[in-house]
């Protein structure tokens, strides 16, 4: 099998800036997305699309392909991960040849481990169905409400109000650590979701953190120390 292994990084970030570069246990975010794929045998390259001449030279120095920056009008606010998607496999496929499956890693899901993207593509060999990461929802859909006015109301249906927390059927979220899609499926319908996606189900909480804001880089720093703590 021959898998693209994308990482998309923009060089501009308002909540955290500058944290595709920033050292997280000292190595910039995007290595951690880098390294987790290296060596993997379905992976045939690692293309970092950027618009960040800085965030290329460290891919690069990483072992990541970068062979362009990406246009501007792929860099802004408004500019979507499918497209950028797009334009990366485009240009690949056109360049070094077919692939069987684009595999998106977003650099702020930096502790996804080597056995889960392992698993993953193993899911999408076999069942040849687009896999994506979920996790155990830390809060209940029907535990959320909405405010009505100076009221509030259950967000799905009559809600769960009044049933225990194991009565409540399991309920995941997409975690942002794993797509992995076939590109002509991605073409035909220009999303990662679809009534066909398959589960990779990430229990470790460590691998589902997606660094979006500054409360989410202390919460990866204090993972880091503990883990380095427990291990002494």
């Amino acid at each position: 099998m021959k898998i693209l292994a994308l990482i998309a990084a923009r060089g501009g970030s308002k909540r955290v800036p500058g944290k595709n570069v920033r050292l997280l246990g000292g190595n910039p975010l995007i290595v951690w997305s880098i390294n987790v794929v290296k060596e993997i045998p379905d992976i045939c390259d690692i293309l970092v699309s950027t618009d960040d001449a800085n965030i290329a030279d460290i891919a690069r120095r990483a072992g990541a392909f970068v062979p362009w920056l990406r246009p501007s009008e792929l860099a802004s606010d408004l500019a979507s991960s499918v497209d950028v998607s797009l334009h990366a496999l485009d240009w690949y496929e056109d360049a070094r040849g077919k692939v069987d499956g684009l595999l998106l890693l977003q650099p702020t899901s930096p502790f996804r481990s080597r056995e889960t993207v392992v698993r993953g593509i193993e899911l999408f060999r076999v069942n040849h169905r687009s896999v994506l990461g979920v996790s155990p929802a830390l809060s209940h859909p029907m535990w959320c409400l909405h405010i009505d006015g100076k009221s509030i109301r259950p967000f799905v249906g009559s809600g769960g109000m009044h049933q225990r927390s194991q009565d409540l059927p399991p309920a995941y979220v997409l975690n942002g650590a794993f797509y992995l899609i076939e590109p002509g499926e991605l073409r035909k319908q220009r999303s990662f979701y679809g009534d066909a996606a398959m589960p990779l189900i990430i229990d470790e909480p460590a691998e589902s953190i997606d660094i979006d804001t500054e409360w989410d880089w202390k919460i990866a720093e204090a993972l880091l120390a503990l883990n380095a703590a427990e291990s002494k």
